[in-house]
């Protein structure tokens, strides 16, 4: 090496997130080291994939060679060299790739894992955060990286051994295009360097990848699958559909809940495999999940993380589409604008529907871990997605009264094929959990009549019904509106009240009192024609948002202003006959008021709201006063 050349060798300090992801894979389980030599294969395809693209694209570049993966073990040594043709990298590449995290998201996964986590993570995952190479030091001691990138006519040299720094030299003489990765593996890492196991974890985890992978001096090829997507249906098995998107994916050994292979001549020719994955990692706390669909051209890999394939809130499926009418040369920033693009999405759009439909239909378990799982991500679709709202409405499901489990399997189909004669709405309520919304007064008269109301578990449920407005030509209505057009009760002209249920003659100087007493604080106070139970409820006035939607509003701003709000009071209540009563006295007043305000404070905390804690506590200190010393009239006539 020259004097010259000396002076270039540099030495630079890891990314702190680096170190701590060094930290992770020095102390992770020895079952997940497989995943290091699937990384780095990964990787070289990716390369690959660059430099046939760059070919097709490029004319200085079209004489690119043979695009490769060698694998070289070297038993003695303690050594494996994985070495490729693709584009390579320059000094500079080599120093942001080789000692950053480059993706967003991958530093906040690691901030999230707690200290006990680190020593149990499931490391298969990083992958997916785009830290796949630095798995290396899994198995390897030390690490260097020989490469020269398709624009440059020199090589160079990236070393580490993992515990902190790294240096970048050129490499002196001439050195092929593209990368070669060599792992001075770890003593107990020595079966790597193994062709028994380097066949058998490419078997396992590489089989689908887009180039040949040599293994050894005579160079072997240990991966012969083909594209299952340009296959038929009927010569694909099960076990090629699982290591397909356990290859996609980077889940060794976990299988999809459903998948959906889709072949189409008309009006776009596309061939197209999706994946399910058993769980949504977002309802764990993860971050929200933000890679695409891969999309090829002709078989060769245009996009990785294609998004303008499927809407945002199909985020969670994995797969690949392949299609022989999109040009190569298509660019990343014209593909959002491109016509073919927009067609492959309708059509692959429509399949996914028609194959979670037939999810429900056929495999009703399997729905149910669906729906349980990402149904919240279809909700957030019938939301923003305004031409797909209605087909979207068909697949959601809501809890119901229906059925006492709380599980998330009614449909809007369901509501309203059991709906009564004469019923031209669709009853929801909505409330932070399933306990509370079972306990609130509104649903009494549904009761009743045996109407079921749809249960609003999740706080998203508010905006989908919100953005619904109807289905099926029915209202979607909440029972705490003032305004819910119920249907006629069959016996209700027939029916002659008993004593015990007409008002009694005091009940209009009740409200009178209660109307006095809280004031302001609602905009009417009535008798109520819902509740058959309770003594009081609240609804809200003119149609406006339900009382769920407004907490979910008050919580995101608290500036949100109040909306009007009516006190229904039960005239058949015990305690407002009682009431009644006592109003033919007016010496009585005071305390019918106080009770009133105490109605509406009960109001409240059963919607989940707190009234004023110092004038509640005073009221009902005073009550429990007046009842300990037998002069309440509630006690003494």
């Amino acid at each position: 090496m020259t004097a010259a050349d000396a002076q270039e060798r540099q030495e630079f300090t890891f990314q702190a997130e680096i170190k701590q992801l060094l930290h992770l894979l020095s102390h992770s389980l020895y079952q997940s080291r497989d995943i290091a030599l699937r990384e780095l294969i990964s990787n070289a395809s990716d390369a690959l994939d660059k430099m046939r693209f760059v070919s097709l694209t490029d004319d200085s570049q079209r004489e690119c060679g043979t695009l490769e993966i060698a694998i070289v073990p070297d038993e003695a040594e303690r050594r494996l060299t994985i070495r490729d043709t693709g584009v390579g990298m320059t000094r500079d590449e080599l120093v942001a790739n080789l000692g950053t995290i480059a993706h967003s998201g991958s530093g906040e996964f690691l901030k999230s894992l707690s200290a006990e986590d680190r020593a149990k993570a499931d490391v298969s995952l990083i992958g997916q955060f785009g830290v796949g190479f630095y798995s290396a030091f899994m198995v390897a001691d030390q690490v260097r990286v020989r490469t020269r990138s398709y624009r440059d006519e020199h090589g160079w040299e990236w070393a580490s051994d993992g515990t902190g720094r790294f240096t970048v030299e050129p490499v002196e003489g001439p050195l092929p295009r593209g990368t070669e990765i060599i792992l001075h593996l770890k003593e107990d890492a020595k079966d790597f360097a193994s062709p028994y196991h380097i066949k058998d974890v490419v078997r396992r985890y590489s089989s689908f990848v887009p180039h040949p992978i040599k293994l050894g001096a005579d160079g072997e090829v240990i991966n012969d699958q083909k594209p299952i997507w340009v296959e038929p249906k009927r010569q694909v098995t099960e076990e090629q559909y699982d290591r397909f998107y356990q290859h996609l994916s980077h889940h060794p050994d976990e299988k999809p809940l459903w998948h959906l292979h889709a072949s189409v001549d008309s009006p776009i020719q596309f061939h197209a495999v999706l994946y399910c994955p058993p769980s949504n990692l977002e309802r764990y706390g993860f971050p929200r999940l933000e890679h695409g669909v891969s999309l090829c051209a002709k078989r060769v890999l245009v996009q990785n993380d294609c998004r303008e394939l499927l809407p945002d809130y199909l985020r969670f499926l994995f797969g690949l589409v392949d299609s022989e009418d999109l040009p190569l040369n298509v660019s990343r920033e014209t593909l959002q604008d491109n016509t073919v693009i927009r067609r492959i999405r309708g059509s692959l759009l429509k399949s996914v529907f028609d194959r979670i439909d037939q999810l429900a239909k056929d495999q009703p378990e399997a729905f149910q871990t669906f729906t349980e799982q990402f149904g919240t991500l279809l909700k957030e679709g019938a939301i923003v997605d305004a031409p797909q709202r209605d087909r979207l409405a068909k697949l959601i499901r809501f809890a119901s009264s229906q059925k006492a489990d709380g599980r998330l399997d009614v449909s809007l189909d369901d509501y309203v094929a059991r709906m009564p004669e004469g019923q031209k709405r669709i009853y929801f309520l909505g409330g932070p959990d399933l306990a509370a919304i079972e306990k609130n007064p509104n649903l009494e008269v549904f009761r009743k009549r045996k109407i079921e109301v749809l249960y609003l578990t999740e706080p998203i449920d508010e905006f989908v019904t919100n953005a619904l407005g109807s289905y099926d030509g029915k209202l979607l209505t909440s029972i705490d509106s003032d305004d819910l057009d119920l249907p006629e009760a069959a016996d209700e002209e027939s029916k002659v009240e008993t004593p015990e249920e007409k008002a009694e003659p005091g009940f209009a100087r009740v409200l009178e009192l209660f109307r006095e007493a809280v004031g302001t604080r609602v905009r009417e106070v009535r008798e109520s024609k819902r509740l058959t139970d309770s003594p009081c409820c609240l609804v809200n006035a003119d149609g406006g948002l339900s009382t769920q939607m407004q907490r979910i509003l008050k919580m995101a701003n608290k500036d949100v202003p109040e909306m009007s709000r009516i006190l229904e009071i039960n005239p058949k209540a015990p305690l407002i006959r009682r009431l009644g009563r006592l109003a033919a006295n007016a010496e009585h007043d005071a305390f019918i008021k106080e009770c009133g305000l105490q109605l509406w404070s009960n109001a409240l905390i059963l919607e989940g709201v707190t009234p004023d804690a110092r004038e509640l506590v005073s009221r009902i200190q005073t009550f429990m006063d007046e009842a300990a010393d037998k002069r309440s009239p509630l006690i003494v006539m």
